[in-house]
Formats: C-alpha cells, sequence, structure tokens
C-alpha cells in the first residue's frame, strides 16, 4: 500500500504531452443511489463538469452509471430527466456494495471509479486519481480523507477509521490510511483478484484486505471530504462490528498464522507468565495453593496448549491457502520469517524434545514418589510433565501434516520440472 502525500508531485509524467499512439481509455463511474432524491442530480452534474479535467490527464470517454438500490423517494425519477447518464434500478434494496458490483457489471471503461450520491467525496478529485492511475501504474487508487486532505468527518467516524486503519495495516503489514473510503478509481482488470466483495457497508475495507493480500499496486491520494447533510445511513456499532468481522475473516483467507498466530503467542505469553509466578511460589516452599492458585494453575495449563494448538493451526491453515491459491507459503507474523528454516519447519524436532522431556520429568516424579516423597511436593512437576508431553504430541502431528500439505502444493511443480528433463539413453539410443 502507497499513501500519495503530494499527487500533483508524483503525477508529472502525465503533465507530459501523451503519445499520439496511447490508446484511449474510457473512465465508468458508478454511483450507488439510496433515497437520495435531493442531492443526486448535483453530484451527477460535477461528475460530468469533469469530463475536461479527464481528457487532460489522458481519459478520452467518460461513462456514468447511477445505480439506484430500491430507493422510496423520486431518486430514480429526477436520474431518468437528467442527460447523459445510465440508470440501473435495483428493484428492492440489495445494499451499497451490491450496488457499485451491479454498476461494475454494466461498465464498458477499463477504469472503473466510484463515489456516494450525497456529496461528501469531491468528483473533481476524479482527475487527480486517474492520472495517479495511469502514471503509476496503479491497479487501485483510494481518495484517502486521512492522508493530509481537509476533512469534516466526525469525530466517532475518526475513531473508527482509525481502528481500522490500524487493524488492515497490522494484518496485512502494509500502511492503509483509509481502507473505508468510498472514493475510488481503479482498473477493471483488478476486478478478478479483489471479487467476491460483500453487498453491504463493508464493501470497501474488505476490498482494502483483499487488495493487500493480492499483492495489488494500491496507491493513497489525498482528498477532501465533507460530512453528509442529514442523517448518514451508517450505522456505527452495527456496521462497525461487520467492519471487523469481515476485514478478520478475509485476512483468514489469506495468511491465517498472521492472526491466529498472534492469538497463540499472546496466550503462550500469558501462560508463561502464570507458569513464573507458580514455579516461584514452589520454590519458596509453597505446595497448596488458594482458589486463585488453582484457578492461575488451570489457566497456565490452558492458555499453553491453546495457545500451541492455534498457533500450529494457524502456520497449518497457511499451507492449505497456499495450495488452494497456488502461491508461495506466506511465514512469519510480522512479514519477514524470524526463523531460517522457517519455525513451521522446527516443528518436528521440538516436538521430540519438549515430548521427551515431559515423559522424563513424568519418569523422575515416579520414581522419587515411590522412593517416598511426599505427592504434595510433586504434583506440580507432574502438571508440568503432562503439559510437555501434549505439547510435544501436537507440534509434532502438526510438523507431520504441514510436511505432506507442502509436498502436495509443490507436486504440479515438480511434475512440470520432472516432464521437461529428457532421461539419459532415449529409447533410440
Amino acid at each position: 500500500m502507497i499513501t500519495d502525500g503530494n499527487a500533483s508531485a508524483t503525477g508529472r509524467a502525465l503533465d507530459e504531452p501523451r503519445s499520439q499512439e496511447s490508446p484511449p481509455v474510457v473512465l465508468s463511474v458508478v454511483i450507488p443511489a439510496l433515497n437520495e432524491e435531493d442531492g443526486i442530480a448535483d453530484i451527477v452534474r460535477r461528475v460530468q463538469a469533469t469530463e475536461s479535467s479527464l481528457k487532460d490527464v489522458g481519459v478520452s470517454g467518460l461513462e456514468l452509471i447511477v445505480v439506484d438500490d430500491g430507493s422510496r423517494d423520486r431518486t430514480a425519477d429526477v436520474v431518468a430527466s437528467l442527460p447523459n447518464v445510465r440508470l440501473i434500478r435495483h428493484p428492492v434494496n440489495r445494499g451499497y456494495g451490491a450496488a457499485i458490483k451491479t454498476g461494475f457489471c454494466q461498465a464498458r471503461g477499463e477504469l472503473l471509479a466510484f463515489l456516494d450520491a450525497d456529496g461528501t467525496y469531491p468528483p473533481e478529485s476524479l482527475a487527480t486519481l486517474c492520472r495517479i492511475a495511469l502514471s503509476q501504474n496503479a491497479d487501485i487508487v483510494v481518495g484517502s480523507r486521512r492522508s493530509g486532505g481537509e476533512s469534516q468527518m466526525p469525530m466517532v467516524r475518526q475513531v473508527g477509521n482509525f481502528m481500522w486503519s490500524s487493524l488492515v495495516t497490522l494484518i496485512g503489514n502494509h500502511r492503509v490510511a483509509d481502507p473505508a473510503s468510498g472514493m475510488r478509481v481503479l482498473r477493471q482488470s483488478a476486478l478478478y483478484q479483489i471479487y467476491p466483495l460483500p453487498d453491504g457497508l463493508n464493501f470497501t475495507p474488505v476490498m482494502s484486505t483483499r487488495s493487500v493480500h493480492e499483492g495489488l499496486r494500491v496507491v493513497e491520494v489525498p482528498i477532501s471530504y465533507r460530512e453528509r447533510v442529514g442523517r448518514s445511513k451508517l450505522n456505527v456499532i452495527r456496521d462497525g462490528s461487520r467492519f471487523l468481522t469481515t476485514i478478520l475473516w478475509t485476512t483468514l483467507e489469506y495468511n491465517p498464522v498472521r492472526i491466529l498466530g498472534m492469538i497463540g503467542t499472546g496466550a503462550l505469553g500469558i501462560a508463561a507468565l502464570l507458569g513464573l509466578v507458580l514455579l516461584a511460589l514452589r520454590l519458596q516452599g509453597v505446595t497448596l495453593l488458594g482458589p486463585w492458585g488453582v484457578f492461575g494453575l488451570f489457566s497456565a495449563l490452558v492458555l499453553a496448549v491453546a495457545g500451541v494448538s492455534i498457533f500450529s493451526l494457524g502456520s497449518t491453515f497457511n499451507y492449505l491457502v497456499s495450495l488452494f491459491h497456488r502461491k508461495p507459503v506466506k511465514r512469519g507474523l510480522f512479514g519477514k520469517p524470524m526463523f531460517d528454516p522457517p519455525l513451521d519447519r522446527h516443528f518436528g524436532w521440538i516436538g521430540i524434545v519438549v515430548g521427551i522431556g515431559g515423559v522424563l520429568l513424568a519418569v523422575g516424579s515416579l520414581e522419587l514418589t515411590l522412593s517416598g516423597w511426599d505427592t504434595a511436593h510433586l504434583w506440580l512437576w507432574l502438571v508440568v510433565s503432562a503439559l510437555l508431553v501434549l505439547v510435544g504430541v501436537q507440534l509434532m502431528i502438526s510438523w507431520i501434516l504441514m510436511r505432506v500439505l507442502e509436498q502436495l502444493s509443490a507436486r504440479e511443480l515438480r511434475i512440470a520440472e520432472e516432464m521437461r528433463v529428457a532421461p539419459e539413453g532415449g529409447a533410440g539410443s
């Protein structure tokens, strides 16, 4: 994800005269509309007024599509009375994202754009976004409300956008300033990589999440933003929770260990902290635990086993995702593997060592018990030995499963390589 802090500077290449041989570029602008009879005519005229500036940056044609998403007012009638605009109607309300996708299906331009019908996003910035798309060969150009442009976004929306931005940046390992922006220009060819997309208002954050994980070239350009007049259709709690769940689920489709690994690592960290406290108490001669001590022991055991299971599950899922997408396995919680070979390749011997350690600890505790030691002094070591054995078995199983998946993911490549190698001493020799 690339943030363009100075759109005019980065687009100098298109300020130069364009070659006469450059193919014509058509921009299709899709405007989803739901009960926007008061403002739809104004936004249509403002989009149409950008034709001259669009030609200056190499866009030879403008197609304007308004998708009426089941409006109950006169939105469709107003649009039908306007010249040079295509009206597509949904008989019933299907959602913000569904309206945009309907428009994309009908669009003929190689560049696609969408913006809201309420005038919050400036159509006058379309030329800038198209210029960046063409000059930098970007797949998607996002009009960012959080990259320095004048913004009238309410505080509650600013907080929400900061949360989504931080989340997508963290789990995607790419800086994303405004994953929920409703003004973008994208190439028709990028649709195959970012689809499927949801029908609701979470259309844009899922698009941003998919774009990051698909490795598309995305540029964010600062735009001005003004809050709409009247009541917004966005419900902070309902749509906010939907944003969160769809971003997380989308990430799980590409890099499960990014999320599951973080959860597993966090659980292991808490378990280790609780274990150190219990160990310190045992070294101080405490053999009987009170209610909080017993709960702490229970929590440490559950978190330790769950942490290892969740982490290894995430690593295993990455092999399945790689097999499905036919792409190299993504490793590492923070973009690059911290180990060479990667950590999942060490699961086998780590599991064996941990498991053997647990067995030896159990045998030693049993021998001490048979020698007359009080069981009250040994119960903690028996519990730890059980934990080590379970963790060791889990790691070994995960290692075996990942090696099988790794072989399956490389099978097609190996077949292709071996089919190209001629055997020594052919039949005719």
